[in-house]
């Protein structure tokens, strides 16, 4: 029996080869990726697989995720996607280049990369309607004319972002309009946007359609690389592994119960008041897993089994009357908010496998240092 539970086992050739898939293919059209480590708390094993299989840069929204990778001595470029004012000295110091969209956070750069003796190099967001950070195009003469009065920064490009809090997918409306801006603001100042970021996992629908990609050369990709699916429907990207990353843990009680609590009903441990539906006497099965680990909703089992629901440390299944010992492990897939939950818990162990004919093999090499 595995000495510790719950683990994710992550298949580190299936993340290169994803990522190889997704380099070739959104090279066709000149758009170089961003291998996005944020999920996976930027581990630099994992980082190094989508390098090896062709990222030209790697992304995360946390400083210290890009501080772990560089002291694992990654040789990439690191892309800051989420800029705080106060952390402007720690960008300046770990991040190639960083997303903006604030100008006191641009003159703080600016500040802190003159004390330190280099250029730093931010795309500038715009807002097309997803309404999660960006300038509107309107102020986007201004702020750059602004941007470009600072010492120590330079401009080398427009992004955006969509379908990640409004759900706006990418078409090629919102694509047309990053180009066009990126065309007028580089007449109007003589300037040269050598990276045109126009978008993420989501774009995939987009790209697959777009006769023509305008001046979009670089997208921002971590659930299809990690996971194989595009972000709009969830759908598996032909030629993709979608089973990289598995859960497990270890059954705790396997038991004959009935499907009705039986009590007075008052609140649950999260303060909702639960409800439930009469099935009878059913095997229940508890697993070592909870709320404190992973997002529920996140996970599926693969065998047939049905979770009923979970408190902060233990998960209920409905085993449908399938008998399962206690010490059985049960392994479970899990979608990007469950992966994103399940790898930033420290209570769960992250281990390398290999895939062999579907079974996993413990990876042996040695990666304390990841």
């Amino acid at each position: 029996m595995n000495a510790f539970m719950p683990r994710i086992e992550i298949a580190l050739s299936q993340i290169r080869h994803n990522a190889q898939v997704l380099s070739e293919l959104y090279g066709q059209k000149g758009i170089s990726l961003m291998g996005v480590s944020k999920a996976v708390l930027g581990n630099p094993a994992i980082a190094l697989a989508m390098i090896q299989g062709g990222v030209k840069f790697i992304a995360d929204s946390r400083i210290e995720n890009i501080q772990r990778m560089k002291d694992a001595e990654l040789s990439t470029q690191f892309v800051l996607l989420r800029t705080a004012l106060s952390q402007a000295e720690a960008v300046v110091l770990n991040a190639d280049i960083s997303l903006n969209t604030e100008i006191d956070t641009i003159v703080e750069l600016s500040r802190y990369a003159n004390i330190h003796h280099k250029i730093h190099q931010i795309i500038i967001m715009v807002e097309l309607g997803d309404l999660r950070e960006g300038i509107l195009p309107c102020d986007l003469y201004q702020f750059i004319k602004k941007v470009l009065s600072l010492p120590h920064i330079k401009i080398i490009g427009l992004g955006c972002n969509l379908a990640c809090y409004g759900g706006v997918k990418p078409d090629n409306q919102k694509m047309g309009i990053l180009s066009e801006l990126t065309d007028t603001m580089e007449k109007e100042f003589k300037i040269n946007l050598k990276i045109v970021s126009g978008g993420n996992s989501a774009n995939y629908e987009w790209y697959e359609s777009a006769r023509e990609v305008g001046r979009i050369n670089n997208l921002r990709l971590g659930e299809s690389i990690l996971l194989g699916r595009e972000t709009t429907n969830r759908k598996a990207i032909p030629g993709m592994y979608t089973s990289a990353f598995k859960l497990i843990a270890e059954v705790i009680e396997s038991k004959e119960k009935p499907s009705l609590p039986f009590g007075e009903i008052g609140q649950d441990s999260f303060g909702n008041i639960p409800s439930f539906q009469d099935r009878g006497i059913r095997r229940r099965v508890v697993i070592a897993l909870g709320k404190q680990d992973t997002l529920i909703s996140g996970l599926k089992p693969y065998r047939d089994l049905e979770i009923l629901g979970a408190s902060s440390d233990h998960l209920i299944l409905d085993s449908k009357n399938c008998y399962l010992k206690i010490g059985t492990e049960v392994d479970f897939s899990l979608d990007y908010g469950g992966l994103l939950a399940a790898m930033t818990s420290p209570f769960i162990k992250k281990q390398f496998v290999q895939r062999v004919r579907g079974e996993s093999v413990e990876f042996k090499r040695d990666l304390s240092l990841f």
